[in-house]
């Protein structure tokens, strides 16, 4: 898969840029506050139809204008595509090639992604929903199916949510069958990919620890099945809320057996979110038979420079990278470099 252009309209600090990349590596750099994560952003945008930095899509369009457009020509299996997003503070749309959407859930899988931010040590020290998260982005972009049992889970538990809070058992029948069926698809499909991430998770673990760490992934399911909603209903009845499902589930990261988060010291959080980055990379390009877009911010917040020097050497092999970093291209060794100043590219 060959990102080849973007074109921004009134995006966060661009009035108006287009930017061609390599196939290879691609190095953004400036100053600080110029505008390098908002093209990942934007990238990010594009392949899984939100933002990793708001849930506010308002924010995303540049200050005193009306909307935001952006477009992106790509190669994907030797077919060439294009796809654009538009949003003007109430109509969402999406184009690719010829067929025009609605709604951005459209994009995830259109253009298979992986970003790796400083702020993704919150996998290890965050809520169990940032976990859970991780898994339902994953997940998305390689099954359809997916996501329609996630919309219908979360519609159904909202409802259920809704009459536990008004005391009543009336229609609630209905709405749990609805939440049964679709947690077995959902906890099935995070149960097998957290399976099958443990292979490349310990591969890259070994190799970015100098074969001194064992990064592990343990699944845990909560509990849901009619029975459990028949028995638990007076319980949830009295406090408003459905207790059991998919929407409490976690997923421990462990280091030599121990939880991350609490044993494991700053320097080994950030070298097992590398590692599960990568791993998230390889599985996805496993299923997909391609290597995803794979986007890292910031590049020299991440390790210190021995591991930094370790990662730099397997950026290679990762079909087309997109990295941000204040440093200039000749530190880096990329073969295309980007420059960035006040929402101008260079």
């Amino acid at each position: 898969m060959f990102l080849k252009t973007l074109r921004l309209k009134h995006f966060r600090n661009f009035e108006q840029a287009e930017i061609s990349f390599g196939s290879g590596s691609n190095l953004i750099h400036g100053l600080n506050a110029q505008g390098k994560t908002n093209l990942l952003e934007a990238i990010y945008l594009l392949s899984t139809g939100r933002s990793f930095r708001t849930i506010h899509l308002q924010e995303l369009i540049q200050h005193e204008k009306p909307h935001f457009y952006i477009e992106a020509h790509f190669e994907k299996e030797g077919v060439p595509q294009e796809v654009s997003v538009f949003f003007d503070g109430k109509v969402k749309r999406v184009k690719h090639n010829q067929t025009t959407y609605s709604n951005f859930s459209q994009l995830l899988g259109l253009l298979p992604t992986v970003l790796y931010t400083p702020q993704d040590v919150a996998l290890i020290l965050g809520a169990p929903a940032i976990r859970r998260r991780f898994l339902d982005l994953h997940i998305a972009q390689v099954d359809q199916l997916y996501i329609h049992h996630l919309i219908r889970y979360y519609k159904a538990l909202k409802q259920r949510n809704c009459l536990l809070r008004q005391k009543s058992e009336n229609g609630i029948e209905p709405w749990e069958h609805a939440l049964a069926g679709s947690a077995a698809y959902i906890t099935e499909k995070r149960k097998t990919a957290t399976l099958e991430l443990q292979a490349p998770l310990k591969k890259w673990m070994e190799h970015l620890s100098l074969q001194k760490e064992l990064l592990e992934l343990h699944y845990q399911p909560c509990a849901c099945s009619i029975e459990i909603y028949k028995t638990e209903r007076k319980r949830e009845l009295y406090l408003g809320s459905t207790l059991f499902g998919p929407h409490r589930d976690d997923l421990e990261i462990t280091i030599d057996t121990h939880n991350a988060k609490l044993f494991s010291s700053e320097g080994q959080k950030r070298c097992a979110i590398s590692a599960l980055r990568l791993a998230e990379w390889e599985h996805l390009k496993n299923i997909t038979g391609y290597p995803p877009l794979m986007s890292i911010d910031d590049f020299g917040m991440h390790l210190d420079e021995s591991r930094q020097n370790l990662l730099q050497d397997q950026i290679q092999h990762l079909g087309q990278v997109f990295i941000t970093s204040p440093l200039g291209g000749e530190k880096l060794k990329t073969p295309v470099s980007i420059y960035v100043e006040n929402g101008s590219v260079s």
